[in-house]
């Protein structure tokens, strides 16, 4: 029997990489979305036709009891957040309530439906976790912030610099009170930043490879950006949704950071994105203070030594591999005159 997979955020970018590839491995997936009628999830169905569509909502505690109830999964992927940082600041009520407690209304409907109590298992590891929801939360390394060393490693204090980034911190350590409080298979993936064509138009580095396209077809005459000094470790996002299934794969649970170990300024990407279209970047970017973020995250960089260990898991796609491939899928998808505001790679 196949087994069965839940998704929240199955319309973004790591859910249709992480439903891709579930589905490769012979699972039933399952969708979370808010409403059927969604032109996101419409234009979901049409690439992954095989995906079905379950109601509910990660601020509505009774519909995600309903949907897992219906669902029945083996595995749920808690992938649903108000995910782009900047906006976290504008709307810091919502990323708390979608970021943060939606992971502890997700937790609950599977500890209700599961009829887990409250220290039945005596501890984690005295646990056989067949039979059992197994539960994965994206935590991200927004959670670090203002480092205090580098590499990030498992056990690198967290100082978010963002309302996002403590949202994620507090999803972060409810997952792992879950999992020491009940005995449930839950764990958090640390995930770096990972990109790809079906990133919203909004994250820095879409912003990079539409505004290259568009001036290299001649839509566009500059690009403007905010701190080109802040440095990032960037991978590939359908590399990364492949150790979220080996998370949840593993003998016991346990928290991975994910990444590279390499970090690339926002200048370096901007020089990669520009080269890639054949352009020469200071001819055409010009530096916004406006675009700064009020309290900025200076660097990231991972040290994902035990994800390569334990899972067996490495990135494959290089980050100038990554950056070309966004400028090209964008070049084609404006010579086509798509919409990236609507019409991307992925819905």
């Amino acid at each position: 029997m196949a087994r069965r997979a839940l998704i929240t955020g199955i319309t973004g970018q790591d859910g249709s990489y992480l439903a891709e590839h579930l589905l490769e491995q012979g699972y039933e997936v399952w969708g979370l979305a808010r409403g059927q009628a969604n032109p996101r999830v419409s234009r979901m169905r049409k690439l992954l036709s095989d995906v079905q569509v379950v109601r509910g909502d990660l601020l509505d505690q009774g519909s995600l009891i309903s949907a897992v109830e219906r669902v029945q999964p083996d595995e749920v992927y808690n992938l649903g957040a108000i995910s782009f940082v900047p906006m976290s600041w504008e709307q810091a009520e919502l990323t708390a309530e979608v970021t943060g407690m939606g992971v502890l209304r997700m937790l609950e409907a599977i500890r209700v439906c599961s009829g887990v109590s409250r220290g039945a298992s005596g501890g984690p590891y005295g646990q056989i976790y067949s039979g059992q929801i197994r539960f994965y939360q994206a935590s991200s390394s927004e959670m670090f912030g203002q480092v205090s060393e580098t590499p990030q490693t498992e056990r690198t204090a967290f100082h978010p610099r963002s309302p996002y980034g403590v949202a994620k911190a507090y999803g972060h350590f409810l997952t792992q009170n879950y999992r020491e409080s009940y005995g449930m298979f839950a764990v958090s993936g640390i995930l770096f930043n990972h990109e790809s064509p079906r990133r919203g138009a909004e994250f820095v580095t879409r912003k990079v490879s539409l505004g290259v396209a568009r001036i290299k077809l001649g839509l566009a005459t500059e690009l403007r950006l905010g701190n080109l000094e802040a440095r990032r470790d960037w991978g590939f996002a359908g590399d990364y949704v492949k150790a979220m299934q080996l998370m949840l794969r593993a003998g016991t649970p346990e928290d991975y950071v994910i990444g590279t170990g390499r970090m690339k300024s926002v200048r370096e990407l901007v020089e990669a994105a520009f080269s890639a279209a054949g352009l020469d970047w200071e001819r055409y970017v010009v530096t916004d203070q406006t675009l700064h973020r009020p309290a900025e995250v200076d660097l990231l960089c991972a040290d994902p030594k035990k994800a390569r260990s334990q899972l067996g898991w490495e990135p494959r796609v290089s980050f100038d591999e990554l950056v070309a491939m966004m400028v090209e899928s964008d070049l084609r998808l404006l010579s086509d005159g798509g919409d990236p505001d609507q019409d991307s790679s992925w819905p």
